[in-house]
């Protein structure tokens, strides 16, 4: 990663004891630690009809069901974020390639990456290729608070 992850400054800001404490291992390793969940493994790769994608570490909102489409990919595929300014985007040289990093703009949490240009039909051309496991959807947030 080209920075190390929530070093800045954010709206949503914490220790590393307390995201520790607020995430479980795996939801740390891939927020904090800049790591990847298996593919085809996550709640939400398949497409939803409505709601929204908030950040599992701060609950930020980052993205629409609208803009999600089915990649095929074996994570959450979207065409853009919610609002341009929910997400930030990083160059990324690890694993020995160029890539963008997609981080959380509110608590600089890694989501995914984003890939350009590879011909999907979408108003945009990009495909924003999201962990599962850094999101939480409208419905089951709604479901946890009952």
């Amino acid at each position: 990663m080209n920075s190390p992850l929530g070093e800045g400054h954010y709206r949503f800001a914490l220790s590393r004891d307390e995201w520790r404490e607020r995430l479980n291992a795996d939801e740390y390793h891939v927020l904090r630690e800049g790591g990847t969940e298996r593919p085809f493994t996550g709640e939400y790769e398949e497409v939803r009809a409505a709601g929204t994608y908030a950040c599992r570490a701060c609950g930020a909102e980052l993205f629409r069901a609208s803009e999600q489409f089915n990649a095929h990919c074996g994570w959450p595929a979207f065409w853009a974020p919610s609002e341009s300014d929910r997400v930030e985007l990083r160059e990324d040289r690890s694993l020995g390639m160029v890539r963008t990093e997609v981080r959380c703009a509110s608590c600089g949490s890694h989501l995914g990456h984003v890939f350009r240009g590879e011909g999907f039909p979408t108003p945009t051309n990009e495909r924003y290729c999201i962990n599962s496991i850094c999101l939480v959807h409208s419905d089951d947030a709604e479901a946890s608070t009952e």
